[in-house]
């Protein structure tokens, strides 16, 4: 009998420990990201419209760059067909039918044969001047999230380290871990949150560089082409 109750407190004992051992707390990325106090709300909420405007910005952009940049190959072979035969008008009605920065340059300086050179290559540059300034619109909009986002975040955290520390203050210098821990996770979540933000801008913007250069490499080489052939004798 007294080895059955030793046995059963044994048991008792160890099933107490089973209960005693500490139980891993999760947290959800929608807690994580609303814990932050009515200031780290604000800051979060700054940061999700953020990141809606960079997306559009970017889609937007990608596909009015994208339809910019389809020229088609024999536009050009056919401008000089209708220029060196003298039909200007056929020329003209081929650019008004491609909506391209390229056609609507190559439509300005048809629009100015028959004066001297030098105005047809001023009047193709300044639209061409335009045109560039039509394909990065919003860009720079782009880059000033790319660089705002991440100190916006910042901005939180310092925030949030301060309202902890504050707490702690007023707690009387009795320092509770839990709660300075459960303040800097809390605080650091902006910081990522504008971290990510700012990385999805600045990709954005370096692609939508890097596509609008290919467009204006395209409308350099077709006007220089251009302009090649006024050159030529008639």
């Amino acid at each position: 009998m007294p080895l059955l109750q030793m046995n059963i407190a044994a048991a008792d004992t160890s099933a107490a420990g089973v209960d005693e051992l500490p139980v891993e707390k999760t947290l959800s990325v929608v807690e994580l990201i609303t814990s932050g106090g009515i200031g780290g709300n604000i800051i979060m909420s700054v940061l999700f419209i953020l990141s809606i405007i960079a997306v559009y910005i970017f889609v937007e952009r990608f596909n009015a760059i994208k339809k910019a940049n389809k020229i088609d190959d024999s536009f050009i072979n056919n401008i000089k067909d209708h220029v060196s035969g003298g039909k200007l008008d056929a020329a003209k009605a081929l650019c008004q039918s491609h909506n391209t920065p390229v056609a609507r340059m190559i439509d300005k300086g048809i629009s100015r044969i028959g004066k001297p050179l030098k105005d047809i290559t001023s009047a193709i540059e300044n639209t061409g001047k335009l045109e560039i300034s039509r394909l990065e619109k919003n860009l720079a909009s782009l880059a000033t999230i790319a660089g705002a986002a991440p100190m916006i975040g910042f901005l939180g955290t310092v925030i949030g380290m301060i309202l902890a520390f504050h707490e702690m203050a007023a707690a009387g210098g009795q320092i509770d871990i839990e709660m300075l821990a459960q303040g800097i996770y809390t605080a650091m979540t902006t910081t990522v949150a504008g971290l990510a933000v700012g990385i999805i801008a600045y990709i954005g913007y370096n692609l939508l560089v890097v596509r609008v250069d290919k467009v204006v490499y395209k409308m350099e080489a077709n006007t220089v082409e251009f302009l090649d052939l006024l050159n030529e004798p008639m």
